[in-house]
């Protein structure tokens, strides 16, 4: 199960937006910056397929200019 964190650094003035479009994405959360024209995005998904396709529907929003990947990680699922 994919875990990631991003950095989502918005174009100039859009940073409300992004936050909006981000949070209607069902496997993201966003944490707004009080400091900093930013936002932090932590996203889980089932799959290492899903998460690609998570982390491409992400960068296809228009108000977002630059995203970084903070941190990764897999945990693998508990198969009985």
């Amino acid at each position: 199960m994919p875990i990631n964190s991003y950095l989502a650094h918005p174009h100039s003035g859009k940073k409300q937006e992004l936050a909006n479009a981000i949070n209607a994405i069902e496997s993201c959360e966003v944490i707004p910056s009080k400091n900093k024209d930013l936002l932090i995005i932590v996203t889980e998904t089932n799959s290492k397929e899903e998460d690609e396709q998570l982390k491409e529907h992400i960068e296809s929003i228009p108000s977002l200019k630059l995203l970084a990947m903070v941190a990764g990680f897999n945990t693998p699922q508990n198969i009985s």
